[in-house]
């Protein structure tokens, strides 16, 4: 045991974990014998979707182009990478010549990453 290591110091963390767990517990027993008990009458009208007070036309699974998901999947993988530029941008001075060339490696990594798929077609809409 290293002498920078002393259990006391996690017992903040142990308190937050319980009084965070107690909540979600106590909440869902109380919402549970709150809660009035009711007949469940199911209706064609009760089971159909409700969609922002839109009466449903047609059927909702209707064949759609795998583009948007590329999209959406591209932009989230790319906007994760870009987080890692704030902590690195507020240290800098830290972290001298051996950071920024390190940055420039992940940087490098990111270009190369987004040129392929803008190569593989990936932002073509046809």
């Amino acid at each position: 045991m290293t002498p920078d290591f002393f259990p006391a110091d996690y017992i903040p963390i142990l308190v937050q974990s319980v009084v965070a767990l107690g909540f979600v517990v106590i909440t869902m027993t109380l919402t549970h014998f709150m809660a009035g008990k009711r007949k469940k009458i199911h209706t064609l009208r009760k089971e159909e979707n409700f969609e922002c007070g839109i009466e449903v036309k047609g059927n909702a699974r209707f064949p759609f182009s795998i583009k948007y998901f590329l999209i959406a999947i591209l932009f989230v993988l790319f906007d994760v990478e870009i987080i890692f530029f704030y902590p690195w941008a507020i240290n800098f001075k830290e972290f001298g010549w051996d950071g920024y060339l390190e940055m420039l490696v992940f940087l490098s990594f990111l270009l190369f990453g987004f040129f392929y798929i803008y190569k593989k077609g990936a932002f073509n809409w046809e």
